[in-house]
């Protein structure tokens, strides 16, 4: 009997530690609006363990936006976006998987991707043409030069505009109109709608703000840039013939639609992808985890979504 017991507590030791290290799949699609991890099999919590600071350090942000306080660019954001303002805004998700998802190699590659994205919306790369192209992100944290209120009375009833206030872009992946600044705001509990404004006076809000787009699809039954990028989302039959695959790609498909994706090869989508793997360099990855073009380009992919219906891009 001592030995069956041995056995068996043998076994289970075994299991466990399978678990640990592959953290298998379900069939539960997770939300970070639900239970931290539901998609895990196991009780255990390392499918979405640690903290992004266990392996992303302030030297390797200080490598990626090395160019944001380039005394070329406009005096306005010198000095606002920092290191420890994203690490305290990440904190929030990490426990539903952004950048912590199955094991460290996979959260490596998803904050690249996040950061890759980031820094596109916010580079001021024409302003440095003496500099990095490549580390010209973060140097803004609005949209310049907007002469656009950004407001759609469709939305009256449930995200009336504030009269006067403008819904231009704001914040590490800006977000436009009014009902996103509303939606957003629900989400992180902060009066957006009639303050967008706050997007740009608080990096660690900005963070916030750009990290809850990541992490949420544009409309209901639609994967999440998060979701597509850790290989989460399942395409449907309809989403193989439209080309749309897990990965880096769909991600542009996911954030900007036929914007940018179902045009070819274009300077935008390359743009974006050359910062990702310039990243996954940077934190020691290596380009060559970033998998085939066809995973990494949208050039073919149908949108998700029409650009006349675009919900998050101005």
């Amino acid at each position: 009997m001592a030995y069956n017991w041995s056995v068996l507590l043998l076994t289970t030791a075994l299991i466990l530690l399978v678990l640990l290290v592959n953290c298998e799949e379900s069939f539960v699609k997770p939300s970070y609006e639900t239970d931290a991890c539901p998609f895990c099999r196991t009780y255990v919590r390392t499918c979405c363990g640690g903290a992004i600071s266990n392996y992303f350090r302030s030297s390797q942000f200080e490598s990626i936006f090395s160019n944001r306080n380039s005394l070329e660019v406009d005096t306005h954001e010198l000095g606002f976006w920092d290191y420890q303002s994203f690490i305290t805004a990440s904190a929030d998700y990490q426990p539903y998987g952004f950048g912590t998802t199955y094991r460290k190699l996979l959260g490596m590659k998803e904050l690249a991707a996040f950061l890759a994205h980031v820094a596109t919306k916010t580079s001021c790369g024409s302003k440095v043409a003496t500099r990095e192209p490549l580390a010209c992100g973060l140097c803004y944290n609005k949209e310049m030069n907007s002469s656009s209120y950004y407001c759609d009375e469709h939305y009256k009833n449930t995200y009336p505009c504030t009269p006067g206030v403008a819904y231009y872009g704001r914040g590490a992946l800006p977000i436009y109109w009014n009902y996103n600044y509303g939606e957003a705001g629900r989400a992180l509990k902060v009066d957006l709608l009639n303050h967008p404004e706050y997007i740009e006076q608080n990096a660690t809000l900005a963070f916030k703000v750009a990290i809850w787009r990541w992490m949420t699809p544009v409309k209901k039954h639609q994967p999440s840039a998060h979701d597509v990028f850790i290989g989460h989302w399942k395409p449907t039959k309809n989403d193989t013939l439209a080309k749309r695959v897990p990965g880096f790609g769909t991600t542009m498909n996911v954030l900007y639609g036929d914007l940018v994706c179902g045009q070819d090869d274009n300077e935008f989508m390359n743009n974006i992808i050359s910062h990702y793997l310039y990243y996954l360099d940077l934190m020691g990855v290596g380009q060559e985890e970033a998998g085939p073009h066809e995973l990494l380009s949208c050039s073919q992919q149908v949108s998700f979504n029409p650009s006349s219906s675009s919900s998050l891009n101005g």
